[in-house]
């Protein structure tokens, strides 16, 4: 299953399936088909996520949402996203063969836009599963100039109908999804899967530091006013900030421009980006503080500008309490220990997180590596994944989760 959908990609050199493309429309046609192979009914929203419902105890039961994204990045490696939905079916089609009737309903959903790699959103499908999808973000527009609105008209959809497709809180139970790593965490400590505690909160910062150009053997080292020496003490900075703080922050210096970009002129102008995740909002805010403090220390101290503008700011999502603990005692079940880690990549969670409780299964990834083609999870981890998750819903009671604690049990 993860071969076939692999194989379907707009490049035939690599792997690229972006959201309602026809690549798109023909991976989710196949997910349809598995769906209803294993037992479920399927319906389509507005936004173009699969949806494949079990409902042993009627439509108007509460249901348990299991599910994960079929959109790729560029140059993409095959398991982000579609092993969550393939696992999904995969346990519902064991529970309906097992004869297993819960009290609850299941329905598996296979989102599009978790990647955001065409249109300038991201997670637009799931938020409107969750009914929080900003109608602004339809006039959203990709490289070639096609807006998110007209890219759903010509995928064979209604924007106006998007309202219909959220849920009603009062009938969803939990949004649960496995998902590879990402990371080398859970290859470092020698098991399968872990449990994951929260989706970690993320500030995005462009930097702009100014100087003086000036002829490279000329001015001496004493005059100079190197605005990209000093963009460099500044990523520094943030470097040792992030590796100082205990909760895992991560910090990364990903783009940097600089001018005028001549080989013997003494730059005079850099402008920088910061990427930097928490799994602590607290410690993110007080890091971006030390941050701007640094920064404005190394510009005075090289007689340089700065200026520091935030484009970006997503709070963390933790995973309610409740649904770590059964996932971690389905693991068990199965003789391993489930390590519990943050995921420090974005997922469809952050949006249902706006919907219901969520609960993340993590699957060890070769290498840690990911959106890469090189990205690799082994049949056997996938295999005690889709036992994990039939063993979970086994299990599965109706809980009381409550929001205001975090997701204790009460």
């Amino acid at each position: 299953m993860i071969d076939e959908l692999g194989a379907i990609s707009a490049s035939p050199d690599h792997l690229t399936r972006l959201f309602l493309t026809p690549e798109h429309r023909r991976a989710a046609d196949i997910v349809a088909r598995w769906m209803a192979e294993a037992g479920l009914a399927v319906s389509e929203d507005a936004m173009g996520t699969v949806r494949g419902h079990w409902h042993p105890a009627g439509r108007d039961a509460p249901r348990l949402l299991i599910g994960s994204h079929i959109d790729t990045v560029v140059n993409a490696g095959k398991y982000d996203g579609p092993m969550g939905v393939i696992l999904g079916i995969l346990a519902v089609q064991e529970m309906v063969r097992a004869g297993f009737r819960p009290p609850y309903g299941i329905d598996v959903l296979a989102f599009g836009d978790e990647e955001g790699t065409r249109f300038p959103t991201t997670l637009s499908a799931s938020s409107a599963v969750a009914g929080v999808f900003p109608p602004a973000s339809l006039a959203a527009v990709d490289a070639e100039g096609i807006s998110l609105r007209d890219a759903l008209v010509a995928y064979g959809k209604n924007p106006d109908e998007i309202p219909a497709a959220a849920y009603d809180p009062g009938k969803v139970i939990a949004y649960v999804e496995a998902h590879i790593e990402q990371g080398p965490v859970l290859e470092a400590e020698g098991e399968p899967l872990g449990v994951v505690t929260a989706i970690a909160g993320a500030s995005r910062l462009s930097v702009t530091v100014t100087g003086e150009a000036g002829h490279a053997g000329t001015v001496p080292m004493r005059m100079r006013r190197d605005a990209l020496l000093g963009a460099s003490e500044m990523a520094l900075a943030v470097e040792r900030i992030a590796k100082a703080d205990p909760h895992g922050m991560v910090a990364t210096v990903g783009r940097m421009h600089v001018e005028p970009g001549s080989i013997n002129v003494i730059p005079s102008r850099v402008v920088f980006t910061i990427d930097l995740r928490s799994s602590s909002d607290m410690s993110r805010r007080e890091a971006l503080t030390r941050f701007e403090r640094e920064a404005h220390r190394i510009a005075d101290q090289r007689h340089l500008g700065v200026v520091i503008s935030a484009f970006h700011e997503v709070a963390t999502v933790p995973c309610y309490r409740d649904l770590q603990l059964r996932l971690r005692n389905a693991v068990a079940d199965l003789g391993h220990r489930a390590p519990s880690l943050p995921s420090g990549a974005g997922h469809d969670g952050q949006a249902m997180s706006k919907l219901c409780p969520i609960g993340m299964l993590f699957v060890r990834c070769r290498n840690g590596v990911s959106h890469n083609p090189a990205e690799y999870t082994s049949p056997d981890d996938m295999g005690l994944a889709a036992a994990a998750l039939i063993r979970f819903i086994e299990r599965f009671q109706l809980p009381q989760l409550d929001s205001s604690t975090g997701g204790a049990p009460t």
